[in-house]
């Protein structure tokens, strides 16, 4: 069975509708004004949809469910073992995965509600490990916004520690949170879970500006280029619009600034320019050709901030299921 192209939310809206009007009642008692307003809308927004895709989207669901159940019962090793045995070791680990980054936001949960300066001003002088520890409960454009802003000798350092933190004992943040206490003045109580690790900083990396990307990635390649290597796998930059099939390229490329398109290109790869071109029509390809070339002193930021504007458009568009985003010409999917 092709898997459900439903966007999250409606996703969420398929599965209120399968509860009935009574157990969603007792659902929406746990939810906050502005997350009812969504899931009422996209509800009232629903359409007719296939027996076979609702059935999906349950079946995930469930598995969600049960995931989190085994994982807080008897923690991560025995949820491994069991979901293996229950859906086979391919689909455990989806699920595995898709679950440890949602515990992340049962710790901390007023960290992602904080404004990223007040964080900044916390968190800038806290230890490299106290602040990647933080940064990994953070959303991910809390933690790009405030690597950004550190010490160029810390950026480096707290992306390594994020990278290699695997799991934290309640002990571990127990300490970490006493130390903030006064600051935020919450404290919170959390399971063993996996946190941090090579995925997220790729979704960190996914949103800084691409000058600190590129200052990260320069001096991380020479320090320890095995793990800028795996982080560039699993992330996805203007560079990387070469692996993207002819649909998806046509399909960013309606809801892209022209301007922005012939700034990015002014002094983008060449085979990106390439695959960009060629899926344009003869008349967009002269008027965009033209614009690039009366372009003149041109800033690296302006090009890079271009660039940014159009990856972000074409993770958007996956984000909805627009397009799939594929990395190296292969068929994994990046979430």
């Amino acid at each position: 069975m092709a898997k459900s192209k439903a966007s999250g939310k409606n996703r969420a809206a398929a599965i209120i509708v399968s509860l009935g009007t009574d157990e969603a009642a007792e659902v929406y008692k746990y939810l906050r004004e502005d997350e009812i307003e969504q899931l009422s809308l996209e509800v009232a927004k629903l359409e007719n949809m296939p027996p076979d895709e609702l059935k999906e989207i349950i079946d995930d669901f469930y598995g969600l469910c049960v995931t989190q159940k085994v994982i807080a019962e008897g923690g991560v090793d025995y949820a491994r073992d069991v979901l293996e045995k229950a859906f086979g070791p391919q689909q455990a680990a989806n699920l595995m995965e898709r679950v440890s980054k949602s515990l992340r936001t049962k710790a901390f949960d007023f960290i992602r509600k904080a404004d990223y300066k007040n964080l900044l001003s916390i968190l800038q002088n806290e230890h490299p490990q106290t602040i990647a520890l933080i940064l990994s409960y953070a959303k991910a454009d809390q933690a790009s916004q405030i690597i950004s802003e550190l010490p160029v000798e810390t950026q480096l350092d707290v992306v390594e520690r994020i990278a290699n933190l695997d799991r934290a004992s309640p002990d571990v943040i127990s300490v970490v949170e006493s130390t903030l206490e006064k600051k935020f003045g919450n404290i919170v109580s959390v399971d063993l879970m996996e946190l941090g690790g090579v995925p997220y900083v790729a979704e960190i990396m996914n949103n800084v500006d691409r000058g600190t990307e590129k200052q990260i990635f320069d001096e991380l390649a020479v320090k320890d280029p095995e793990l800028a290597d795996n982080i560039r796998k699993l992330m996805f930059v203007f560079e990387d619009i070469i692996y993207l099939d002819d649909i998806s390229i046509q399909r960013f490329l309606r809801d892209v600034d022209t301007k922005d398109l012939a700034v990015a290109l002014k002094a983008g790869n060449a085979e990106v320019s390439r695959v960009i071109f060629q899926n344009m029509s003869k008349r967009s390809q002269e008027t965009i050709a033209s614009d690039i070339e009366y372009l003149h002193n041109v800033r690296m930021k302006d090009v890079e901030e271009a660039q940014q504007r159009i990856v972000d458009t074409i993770r958007r568009l996956e984000e909805e299921g627009e397009l799939v985003i594929s990395k190296g010409g292969k068929d994994e999917v990046i979430a």
